[in-house]
């Protein structure tokens, strides 16, 4: 049984359930659980559908909390009906530790893999792990020796899955011609976030510095790179409620992109990112950012007095200071983010900046992070049955 719960998680447990196939091709594996599209794409049957739960705070999550709790219901019940040699959670804490507490009762194996970020914020919570959870494989290299000092001794670290994978497939040239970008003129990408109420927060604050951008470097060349999990028209409907009309109105130049996201920060001079995965894999490519988040009032005056670390982007955790800027809740508007972004087309602050984004890409440790977890989940399936 595997559980993922968002965009991200969908990714990562996709590409373990393709793994496993691949490390043990002698063995037949039969997966269920909470699948997304790439989770189904890999033949996992799905009991619930998690696009349908990738919604993140109180409001949001109170709204829809008849769903997520027939969710739950119903991958106990598959669970506890088809009995499944391990059941693997990936990442999404809020629901997966209350899921581990449910299953393990029930003598189940649960393994934990993307271990949860709670250094980051409710560290009380690693006694579940402690007593729910059989294998914890964590993605991050400070993860491990942060769980094993609070006692969790059942942990492994695997390297992040994107680490070495996340490669622009075509260069800037061939970008800049399939989009009809100059390719001798500077850009700047803008990436929202993948889930719609971050499009609905996020996107604002970037259409103004869109804006600004245009009117103090005409040169620049803007790209909005829209996630898959998101569409094209949502995010026109977003900029029309902008312009309050229907029509794109000082937004004509704005590239807007579905699909070659890794591309666009490939080609881009500087890009803003909203904080999770995507500031990972600017990173890995290399490309100068600027970690942008907003969030209604309520999620964030009650949920971030929970956080415990300094930074937010993972950029700046994995290289343990502020090597990006983060712009986050009230410190988010478009002159901000303009003066931050049009910063980075300084060529000597660039070059500095892309020099510690290599870094950080070294810390995340070499390729091959599902295949490494593949066999860490076969050598504890062998021993368990």
């Amino acid at each position: 049984m595997i559980v993922a719960g968002e965009p991200s998680g969908d990714a990562h447990a996709a590409s373990l359930v393709r793994a496993l196939r691949d490390v043990a091709p002698e063995t037949e594996f039969d997966f269920f659980g909470a699948a997304g599209r790439l989770m189904r794409a890999e033949q996992v049957k799905m009991v619930v559908d998690s696009d349908q739960l990738a919604i993140m705070g109180i409001v949001e999550v109170g709204r829809v909390l008849p769903r997520f709790i027939k969710a739950f219901r119903a991958l106990k019940r598959a669970a506890f009906e088809l009995q499944p040699h391990a059941v693997i959670l990936v990442d999404w804490p809020e629901f997966n530790l209350r899921l581990a507490r449910a299953l393990h009762r029930r003598g189940l194996k649960v393994i934990y893999y993307i271990s949860p970020q709670l250094w980051a914020w409710r560290p009380k919570r690693v006694s579940s792990i402690q007593r729910y959870v059989d294998l914890l494989l964590s993605i991050l290299p400070f993860e491990a020796d942060w769980y094993k000092e609070r006692g969790v001794t059942h942990v492994e670290y695997v390297g992040h899955p994107l680490a070495g994978e996340v490669k622009p497939r075509f260069s800037r040239l061939e970008f800049c011609l399939r989009q009809q970008l100059d390719p001798q003129r500077p850009i700047i990408s803008f990436l929202p976030g993948s889930r719609l109420k971050e499009l609905q927060r996020i996107l604002p604050p970037m259409l103004e510095a869109v804006k600004e951008i245009n009117h103090k470097q005409p040169d620049v060349q803007c790209v909005l790179c829209v996630a898959p999990s998101r569409t094209i028209e949502e995010t026109r409907r977003i900029i029309a409620r902008q312009n309050g009309t229907n029509l794109l109105g000082g937004f004509e130049t704005l590239k807007i992109i579905h699909g070659e996201t890794r591309e666009a920060l490939g080609a881009s001079d500087a890009s803003a990112v909203a904080s999770g995965t995507a500031t990972l894999e600017a990173a890995l490519v290399g490309t100068p950012m600027v970690i942008v988040y907003k969030e209604s009032s309520i999620n964030w005056h009650t949920l971030g007095r929970l956080i415990t670390v300094e930074h937010f982007g993972l950029v700046n955790l994995v290289a343990g200071e502020r090597v990006v800027t983060e712009l986050m809740q009230n410190d988010l508007t478009g002159s901000q983010l303009t003066e931050e972004l049009l910063g980075l087309l300084d060529k000597d602050r660039n070059s500095a900046l892309r020099q510690r984004l290599q870094e950080v890409a070294e810390r995340l440790g070499d390729s091959g992070a599902s295949e490494r977890a593949a066999r860490i989940v076969l050598e504890a399936l062998r021993e368990w049955n």
